[in-house]
């Protein structure tokens, strides 16, 4: 039988933003040439998902070309301004919101909208920040988002702002980079909290994540990170995250980008299934059966050939019963753990 994914992370908006914004969003509904659309969901059973608002950096560069070295550091964009991404991310939530309106998504609020979503049509969306640039200081941006719906954020992506600073993509490299958020990176988890909003902490260095762990009342989630023992990029979690995590009852979406996948770090498609399973097993022994989900991050990654793109799916769903997973840990990993996190996330 088919069991539905919910994923922890696409960035299906910022593709649609550059195809043509809003007057494209129906675009979604047809074949396209994206990860994510809805004639693939359906054949691979994507059932929803966390869509990013992500503002992309002007003159950063094609790191996934610098990241097909054996080793790379790669030298990270400069800041954006939050008039420019506030723009960004008012175009990218209102092309989620069209997309409501055409029936092609079900923006997802509440437990019991994602739990029908994810069991029924439309495809289940949570709206989700990556990177808070467009939020003002006076968090006027964060109130009218979460009244549009946001539910998770990331105070930062890979460039630093004002409220923290990400971990570059670099190869060897630890987490262990810079200091931790600024004091309106602290006050923005107390919103959080307040407000029910997920903190994800992909993209985070370690000081920044110490001091959302030390300072959140939530679980803490990682939505699209993997294993740093099985793949040394400074984007991927030690095992002492891993630790911090298990602590708090939180979890990791297994992240499908080739880089944080493979040993030597490079952004190449050619990743056996195998190496996918072997993340697993390791988040799995290190966080738990409750711990892990799956947060590919379509359309904004290079991901493994053998997948290609949310088509398919199965094929991961598959070789996971094979490796022996058993068919109520493949259902945890492909929802469940999503659904049981943002349900005590969210209570307020």
């Amino acid at each position: 039988g088919s069991v539905k994914v919910f994923d922890g992370h696409n960035d299906v908006l910022s593709k649609l933003r550059k195809s043509g914004g809003v007057r494209a969003a129906h675009s979604f509904q047809s074949e396209t040439g994206n990860h994510v659309d809805q004639a693939k969901a359906e054949r691979g059973g994507l059932a929803g998902g966390f869509f990013a608002l992500w503002v992309e950096s002007t003159g950063g560069g094609d790191y996934e070309e610098q990241m097909q070295q054996e080793h790379y550091d790669v030298p990270l964009p400069p800041k954006v301004s939050q008039e420019k991404a506030l723009q960004v991310v008012l175009e990218q939530t209102a092309i989620l919101l069209q997309l409501q309106q055409l029936g092609a998504v079900q923006l997802c609020t509440s437990i019991d909208t994602l739990k029908q979503a994810i069991d029924g049509e439309p495809i289940a969306a949570v709206l989700h920040m990556e990177g808070c640039e467009a939020i003002d200081p006076d968090f006027n941006a964060l109130d009218v988002l979460h009244a549009a719906g946001l539910r998770s954020l990331g105070p930062v992506w890979s460039r630093s702002n004002a409220f923290g600073h990400g971990v570059p993509f670099r190869y060897p490299a630890t987490p262990d980079i810079g200091t931790g958020l600024t004091d309106a990176g602290l006050e923005l988890v107390r919103r959080c909290n307040s407000r029910g909003i997920m903190i994800d902490l992909s993209h985070l260095n370690l000081a920044g994540f110490l001091d959302v762990a030390q300072h959140s009342v939530h679980p803490l989630v990682a939505t699209h990170s993997n294993a740093h023992s099985l793949c040394p990029h400074a984007r991927n979690l030690t095992d002492e995250q891993l630790e911090i995590i298990r602590a708090s009852g939180g979890m990791v979406g297994l992240n499908f980008a080739s880089a944080f996948l493979r040993r030597d770090g490079r952004m190449l498609s050619d990743v056996p299934i195998e190496q996918m399973l072997r993340h697993l097993d390791y988040l799995i022994d290190a966080l738990g059966e409750g711990g892990v989900g799956l947060g590919s991050d379509f359309d904004g990654a290079l991901v493994p050939a053998v997948i290609g793109d949310s088509a398919g799916l199965p094929v991961l769903v598959q070789a996971m019963r094979e490796h022996g997973y058993g068919e109520e840990l493949v259902t945890r990993v492909c929802h469940g753990n999503w659904v049981d996190v943002l349900a005590r996330t969210w209570q307020v």
